[in-house]
Formats: structure tokens, sequence, C-alpha cells
């Protein structure tokens, strides 16, 4: 239980930053080149935009820190997983944004955020715990595979030494 405190402690911490790039990136766009009155769906790409550079940052963090007992050595299927996983934490908010802005009708800048920053994040975050704890990072998986860097110097084995010849 106390490592699943951590965890999640973790989690937050690194979820934190990616919250802060996320928000300064999606208000940056949302106040300039993607302004919606100028650029039709122009919330919807500014969150897209800014949920893949705190996807980005979050797995950095993620990877080395939160889950770092429990990372795999396979770096492009550990990188794949946490992408897809993190790109259904992100339909998540764009079906929140969606609603609050074409469905429900709020359409200010604030209406926006909450509904990207407040209740899609919280269920994002949900989604993308579970789903890191138990299939990305999950201790379960091992490393069937070679790693994708080998370890490079004195980790690996000794090789066998060549049998000795016959005396003739």
């Amino acid at each position: 239980m106390r490592t699943l405190i951590g965890q999640f402690a973790r989690f937050g911490v690194v979820g934190g930053v990616g919250f802060l790039v996320n928000l300064a990136v999606f208000n940056l766009l949302l106040f300039t080149v993607l302004d919606p009155k100028r650029v039709a769906y122009g919330e919807l790409y500014a969150n897209v935009v800014a949920t893949l550079v705190a996807i980005v940052v979050n797995w950095m963090g993620n990877r080395h820190w939160t889950f770092r007992a429990h990372r795999g050595r396979q770096l492009v299927r550990e990188g794949v997983e946490f992408a897809l996983v993190s790109l259904g934490g992100l339909l998540i908010g764009l079906a929140c944004l969606w609603i609050s802005h074409r469905v429900l009708g709020f359409e200010s800048k604030l209406a926006d955020n909450i509904a990207n920053n407040v209740v899609g994040l919280g269920l994002g975050t949900i989604f993308r715990f579970t789903f890191y704890r138990i299939w990305v990072f999950s201790p379960r998986r091992g490393d069937p595979a070679p790693a994708v860097f080998p370890p490079v110097g004195g980790d690996e084995p000794d090789p066998a030494p060549a049998p000795a010849e016959p005396a003739a």
C-alpha cells in the first residue's frame, strides 16, 4: 500500500508539472494563433498541441521517477504504450472540451479552461494512472526481449572460454 501511495504522490508531482506545461501552452495558443473566434475549432487544436507537449514531459518524469523501479528495458515498446494511454487521456479531455463548447454552448475561455483543465484532466488522470500502472509500467510484465539499448561495459557476462584443444 505504501508503494501505491508513493507512486501516486510522484505521479501527482509529475502530473502537476505536466499540467502547468499544458496550461501554459493551451492558453498561449488559445489567446494568440488559435483563438476560436478566428480559427474554427481553435480550442480543440490548442488542446491537442498542449497535450502532446505535456505527454513528452510526463513520459520523462514517469519513466525516470514515478515508475523507475518498474520501467521496462524496452524503450520503444514502453514509449508506444505510454503514447497510446496518453492519447486515450487526450481523447477524454477533447470530449469534455467538445461537449462543453459545442453541445452545451459554453464558449468563453474560462469555460474552455474548466472543461479542459479541470473536468477533462481529472477524468484523464484517473484513466492514465490506472493504465500506466497496470500496463505500461507493470512490475509483472518482465523483459523477455533484449533491450533496445543494451548496457555498455561490465554489465554483460564474460563469454564462455573456448574449449581446450585435446593433447596430441
